[in-house]
């Protein structure tokens, strides 16, 4: 195991004038924007290319395929590109792919067009998503990097519940292609001044630079992938991930002949804010915490919610399932970052969790296509719903598994 000895920071983490928090509430204004537009914007795009230009959903989603693992490829780069260029030339640079990539959106016209927009999309979602939020973030935080990554993470979770629907109303008065326009405008507008006022040079938390001059990100992946405690942490969190965004692609075709249209929105409406509501609750303690242990604590709930959803057909019992499912939505994707933190050097968190994050993506952006291939082949959703359960245990297990400790990567 890479393991990284704890430090006392010269900084006060806990001090609300820390400069720190400052970076926490520019990442959640780029975490909005990024998911809104890179994330749950996906299926706003494929509703409005289906009606305006009458694509076959095969089609376009053919492109949103494309954009995540596309995307992926280039996630694996994101902690090399902030170690060497710095967070404010990233953080900008990220945000003028997203917009770029929100005005490409919004002007196809043709498929060809679409394919080239989501690459786009793919150099903007790299660039906002949970890769650069957690490695700008562990540049000024140690001892409070879990909520800090918790709080940031919030504004993910902010662009599904207030972006899209804003998104969608703008929809319908000036049309796809003006929103998309404006959208992309409120994005530079708001984001690059409040970069380049706020975003300065980190502190040193670690010696981090003299570190990162001896360590090569090649050799980085190299030893982490032979590493039991890398592994362990990088596949638990894919099988869980694949099963997290399966189920959830799927959550209204499911619900909607069980319980209706209205109430699989308000299922859907309940998980998504439990998932925020799960995220700030954990962040008070998740820094306190066996992290191993509370994931797979939450890989099982996750699992015991899912037998619920198959065996109950009540509309109260379903929702709640829903709530319970929700609560750990959120800080599956903040936990491995803190695993990765505790566990490896600190020299090597920037390549390790872009490498997490990228096999993570690529695991998931299959989860939706085999939930809906094995409910077409089964002829309902019981098959793909125990396969997602099984591979939540399964990852429960496998999580607790830490390996030996090893040498320090060099």
């Amino acid at each position: 195991m890479l393991d990284n000895p704890q430090h006392t920071a010269p900084y006060d983490e806990t001090s609300f004038r820390y400069e720190g928090w400052r970076i926490v509430a520019v990442c959640f204004l780029l975490a909005t924007f990024g998911w809104g537009l890179g994330f749950y914007g996906q299926s706003v795009y494929v509703a409005e290319l289906q009606r305006a230009r009458g694509w076959p959903a095969s089609l376009i989603s053919s492109g949103t395929t494309f954009f995540y693992l596309f995307s992926a490829l280039l996630v694996v780069f994101v902690g090399e590109a902030v170690r060497k260029y710095g967070p404010r030339p990233s953080l900008i640079a990220g945000t003028l792919a997203m917009a770029a990539a929100g005005v490409a959106i919004g002007a196809v016209r043709e498929p060809w067009q679409l394919w080239l927009a989501d690459a786009v999309l793919a150099f903007g979602w790299a660039g906002t998503s949970l890769a650069m939020i957690t490695n700008t973030i562990s540049l000024w935080f140690e001892h409070k990097r879990g909520m800090a990554i918790s709080l940031a993470l919030n504004g993910a979770s902010f662009g599904g519940i207030v972006g899209v629907p804003l998104l969608v109303v703008m929809i319908s008065h000036i049309g796809f292609a003006n929103a998309m326009f404006a959208t992309s405008g409120a994005m530079l507008v708001l984001l690059v001044p409040l970069i380049l006022l706020i975003v300065g040079r980190p502190p040193d938390l670690h010696g981090w630079r003299a570190a990162a001059e001896t360590k090569s990100s090649t050799e980085i992946r190299k030893h982490a992938l032979r590493d039991v405690g890398f592994l362990t942490v990088t596949i638990a969190f894919s099988l869980v991930l694949f099963a997290q965004v399966g189920f959830i692609v799927h959550l209204i075709s499911f619900l909607d002949p069980v319980i209706g249209r209205e109430r699989a929105a308000v299922a859907v409406a309940v998980l998504t804010a439990m998932a925020v509501v799960g995220r700030v609750l954990f962040s008070m303690v998740i820094d306190r915490l066996n992290q191993r242990l509370a994931s797979a604590l939450s890989f099982l709930s996750q699992a015991a919610a899912l037998g619920v959803v198959i065996a109950m057909h009540n509309d109260y019992v379903l929702i709640a399932a829903c709530a319970v499912f929700g609560f750990s939505v959120g800080n599956l994707i903040t936990l491995p970052s803190l695993i990765v933190q505790q566990e490896f050097d600190s020299a090597a968190f920037g390549v390790l969790i872009s490498l997490n994050t990228a096999i993570n993506q690529v695991t998931y952006a299959f989860g939706p296509g085999v939930v809906g291939f094995l409910r077409d082949w089964s002829g309902g959703y019981a098959l793909p719903f125990y396969l997602c359960i099984a591979l939540e245990v399964v990852a429960a297990a496998l999580i607790l598994v830490r390996g030996k400790p090893r040498a320090k990567v060099s």
